[in-house]
């Protein structure tokens, strides 16, 4: 077959507090995660927004440590998952690549090329597919593909999604039913999904499958689990003014609180690392939350990390890829070819859906930009005197 790798995909996150603003800024300069209608105005933005949150970010950092574990966990399971493809007898170099903050996926393609792999099975860390985490990373891909006729040179195969995976699921479930079972009163606990959110306008406007997916994905959980009991799926992490899926998790845990429920496991569902969004967010914030509101027990189910029932599950899906047909880049896009990756779509004149959303989106640039004159004092109203 020839050297085998597999690049495992990741978001990254900084190692220390002083990487914060760097990590920041490179997220928000990738435009599926902000969508605007000028390329150019996409850097101008992004710094703007990581200074502005830069000290927020890093006391919730400081809480956990000082940094993201999500490196460590990463190249954790990576290890494990060589080990597991060793001892069923596919021996494969393991490669990380993260989209904004170190080893970038960059770096890891260029370690790929200089170890001679010949055949690639590329795995996000993703188990949905979403716009804004697999698709961002694969349009990078894409990219660095047309760039470098070395790589033209791969067999590889891409996997989109993985929700479905039976070891998965089975990984998920013991997790849950473990926390439950440390509960007084087992069959009293209510089961609550929380899944990273993506504004509204992914699923509406651009055919995200992310929502779908998402609640499939917690059906067949709930499926495998077996148990009678309620659950809630709900969605965390939002920022900014525009609407995200919903419910969102703060205000979902309030709700079955006014409910009566006292008994709550938090399952974080598209997560597979422990990082900011699990050991802060949840674990802190909202624990917070859920107490004040009278939830009596609040746990919180870990994330797979390295799992040996999970590790087992990725080591399938690369020997699945490994002996299926290759699947490209470009393929994936056309399975979600439903999805508009950026840009989303061409202003229209008149009264139509296209050019209410741009309009909106021009209304908001114009607000961001009087915010920004207004906190520097500088600016083309104080030119001409109007502020």
């Amino acid at each position: 077959m020839g050297r085998v790798g597999v690049l495992l995909l990741n978001l990254g996150g900084p190692d220390k507090l002083e990487d914060v603003q760097p990590f920041l800024f490179n997220l928000f300069s990738d435009p599926e995660i902000i969508r605007l209608p000028f390329r150019w105005l996409q850097k101008p933005l992004a710094w703007f927004i990581s200074t502005r949150r830069t000290q927020t970010s890093q006391e919730n950092y400081r809480k956990i440590g000082g940094g993201s574990p999500l490196r460590q966990i990463t190249e954790a399971q990576g290890e494990a998952l060589k080990a597991q493809l060793a001892e069923v007898g596919e021996q494969a170099n393991i490669y990380v690549g993260m989209r904004y903050w170190h080893p970038y996926t960059e770096e890891a393609i260029a370690q790929i090329v200089a170890d001679k792999i010949e055949k690639l099975v590329v795995l996000p860390l993703y188990p949905q597919f979403s716009i804004s985490t697999s698709g961002s990373s694969y349009r990078l891909l894409e990219q660095l593909w047309r760039e470098n006729p070395k790589l033209q040179q791969i067999e590889y195969s891409v996997i989109a999604s993985w929700y479905k995976q039976p070891g998965y699921l089975q990984a998920m479930a013991e997790l849950i039913r473990q926390e439950l079972d440390q509960l007084p009163n087992p069959d009293e606990a209510h089961i609550f999904f929380s899944a990273h959110g993506v504004p509204k306008s992914y699923v509406e406007e651009a055919g995200d499958p992310y929502q779908q997916e998402i609640e499939e994905c917690t059906h067949l959980i709930m499926q495998t689990l077996n148990r009678p009991l309620p659950h809630t799926l709900a969605y965390q992490s939002r920022v900014g003014p525009v609407e995200w899926l919903q419910p969102y998790t703060e205000q979902a845990i309030q709700d079955l609180a006014h409910q009566g429920v006292k008994n709550l496991v938090v399952v974080p569902v598209s997560f597979v690392s422990e990082h900011i969004e699990t050991l802060e967010e949840i674990d802190i914030e909202y624990r917070e939350v859920a107490e004040e509101a009278g939830i009596e027990n609040f746990r919180r189910v870990p994330a797979l990390n390295v799992h040996p029932v999970f590790i087992k599950a990725l080591a399938d899906l690369t020997v699945d890829a490994l002996k299926s047909p290759s699947i490209s880049l470009s393929q994936v896009n056309q399975m979600k070819k439903k999805v508009k990756m950026y840009p989303q779509e061409r202003w229209e004149w008149g009264i139509t859906t296209s050019a209410e959303v741009w309009n909106g989106r021009v209304a908001m640039l114009g607000f961001i930009a009087l915010m920004i004159e207004i906190l520097t004092g500088h600016g083309l109203l104080h030119a001409v005197g109007l502020l």
